[in-house]
């Protein structure tokens, strides 16, 4: 087993705030987009809507689903640093098990993998 070291608790409290905060910021954004999307609104089935707006309301549907799903992928990152900070596994790659540079860590608080493991994935 490898020896890691732990992130203590006082750099561990600013991080998980932030992330919970980010997490509510999304799920707020995402209630949002729901409440816009023209697909939401079941009286445009009675409509005999021109072309036009049909095409206004598919491309606007489409551009809320896009979105939904950048969300929904951000939102699940999230969760799962919080789930590490809260198992004590937070910043300790999920793929090769070393610790993530915290310059990583800075600039992307949700990553579960280090930048080398990142960029194999990527590839």
């Amino acid at each position: 087993m490898k020896d890691t070291i732990s992130f203590p608790s006082t750099v561990l409290g600013p991080i998980k705030r932030f992330l919970s905060k980010e997490e509510k910021e999304l799920e707020d954004q995402d209630k949002v987009l729901t409440r816009d999307d023209p697909f939401s609104d079941t009286s445009r089935l009675a409509n005999n809507a021109s072309p036009d707006d049909d095409a206004a309301e598919q491309f606007g549907h489409a551009r809320v689903e896009a979105m939904k799903r950048d969300i929904n992928a951000r939102l699940v990152e999230i969760k799962k640093a919080l789930t590490k900070i809260n198992v004590g596994k937070y910043g300790i790659c999920e793929n090769c098990g070393k610790m993530i540079d915290t310059d990583r860590l800075m600039v992307k608080p949700e990553a579960t993998l280090c930048i080398n493991c990142e960029k194999k994935k990527e590839k």
